[in-house]
């Protein structure tokens, strides 16, 4: 399931293998795509820079062209070198994107768009986004201000609802909104209004934390495609990885008590909880 790290580690691998080289190779299975490089060919642009920011990811084409591409819940980015066999079948294609020892795959991409920056500048789903999680410059008192202002605004909003709204932090989805809340032991359907700065604080700097846990690897100079299951309790057993995400009905690893799960929100996502360590008192 794509969350930020999940798109900040494509874009880290993508920055490597696409960065300052030319497009040779431009292939689509997406009309809107097919028409822009008919008019405007995409081979022979320069790929300026990659970039994720919470779950969007952006690559910079010269000539002031830029895909924008969102993986929902099952889209991927492959890196491949030209002739290597493909981990998924051709039908699951949406575009490629090849350059001088490498190709870059989208498959099951369901939103893939080209923009001006001009363009770009009113893509309110990019626009409107809040400070990203994994950015430089995010530190956990400014997740607090943005909690701070959402439980301003929306009171009766369910801390897990917040954490999911990629207007008030980006990066986070619903591994990371299950696990963040146990940890910081707050209960996921807590309205806003019952909730202290002190325990704001928490969610932001556990989010910053785990986050920036899951993308350590790629450092070097080597490409990194893949780098394990997401972890939250740094457990060497991968059956043990996370605290309650996918585990309703099994005894909490912290005080035996059963997780519980519902569904939650508009868009009715399941939220993992421990009643006993997160209670809603």
């Amino acid at each position: 399931m794509p969350e930020g790290d999940t798109i900040f580690r494509a874009a880290r691998a993508l920055t490597k293998a696409l960065t300052g080289k030319t497009v040779t190779r431009f292939e689509t299975a997406l009309a809107p795509l097919q028409r822009v490089h008919d008019d405007a060919s995409i081979t022979g642009r320069v790929v300026e820079k990659v970039e994720s920011r919470g779950k969007w990811l952006l690559i910079y084409l010269s000539g002031d062209l830029i895909l924008l591409t969102h993986m929902m819940m099952s889209g991927s980015w492959h890196i491949y070198r030209p002739g290597e066999r493909w981990w998924r079948p051709r039908k699951d294609m949406r575009l490629i994107l090849g350059v001088a020892g490498f190709e870059a795959v989208a498959f099951n991409v369901p939103i893939a768009e080209f923009h001006t920056s001009q363009s770009l500048a009113r893509h309110t789903s990019v626009t409107k986004l809040g400070p990203d999680v994994l950015d430089a410059d995010f530190t956990p008192q400014t997740g607090l201000e943005r909690l701070k202002a959402r439980a301003a605004s929306h009171p009766e909003d369910e801390v897990a609802v917040v954490l999911l709204n990629q207007q008030v932090m980006a990066g986070l989805g619903n591994v990371y909104k299950s696990e963040v809340c146990f940890t910081a032991q707050v209960h996921p359907f807590r309205k806003m209004s019952t909730m202290t700065e002190e325990e704001m604080l928490h969610l932001a700097d556990h989010a910053q934390r785990y986050m920036q846990a899951n993308i350590k690897d790629g450092a070097g100079g080597d490409i990194v495609t893949f780098t394990g299951p997401r972890r939250t309790t740094r457990r060497i057993d991968r059956e043990e990885r996370l605290w309650v995400y996918g585990r309703a009905g099994e005894p909490c690893r912290r005080c035996g008590t059963t997780i519980l799960s519902r569904k939650q929100g508009i868009q009715a996502r399941s939220t993992y909880w421990c009643p006993e360590c997160q209670k809603i008192e």
